[in-house]
């Protein structure tokens, strides 16, 4: 029987933009237009990332659309703490993926390739709550990183024949 991991939708009440300028009201703040190039960027596309990685996509200093390098690590952590993206440690670097309006999911991590491919599993949330049940516990989240080699990385690269070895 074929498994189906993919995720699934979510559906919000708030687009991200408007979820953040309610965030940034609710702490007296403003919503600047460094800020708002940075939300462009970060929700363009559905993909993990770190500090580096955003900052490498920005325009230029002296380039229509610059953010300064603290400006990133600060309003990274604002995304997280209005509920926008996750933060997580991986191999020792911090790394973010979109929160708000995606489904909770697990990932499998390549330690080849580095790269990390989301899923959801019922079996694994029915063990969730089979195991806090058991220890009368109430799961408010959860992360599970899978480390491993995935199917492109643990293809052994064909050698090319040579002429000695056929002897």
């Amino acid at each position: 029987m074929e498994q189906n991991f993919t995720l699934g939708d979510v559906q919000v009440s708030m687009t991200p933009e408007e979820r953040f300028d309610e965030y940034l009201q609710s702490k007296g703040m403003r919503n600047t237009q460094q800020r708002r190039n940075l939300m462009d960027i970060v929700y363009s596309r559905h993909e993990h990332f770190d500090a580096d990685t955003l900052i490498e996509q920005l325009p230029r200093k002296g380039d229509s659309g610059y953010v300064s390098r603290p400006t990133v690590y600060r309003t990274l952590a604002e995304f997280v703490d209005a509920g926008l993206l996750r933060k997580f440690e991986l191999d020792g670097r911090a790394v973010y993926e979109h929160d708000y309006g995606y489904p909770q999911h697990d990932h499998l991590h390549c330690t080849v390739c580095d790269e990390l491919f989301e899923f959801q599993s019922d079996e694994l949330l029915e063990l969730r709550r089979n195991v806090a049940q058991k220890h009368r516990f109430r799961v408010t989240s959860h992360r599970l990183i899978i480390s491993g080699v995935c199917e492109r990385c643990s293809r052994t690269p064909r050698r090319k024949r040579r002429k000695q070895d056929l002897i």
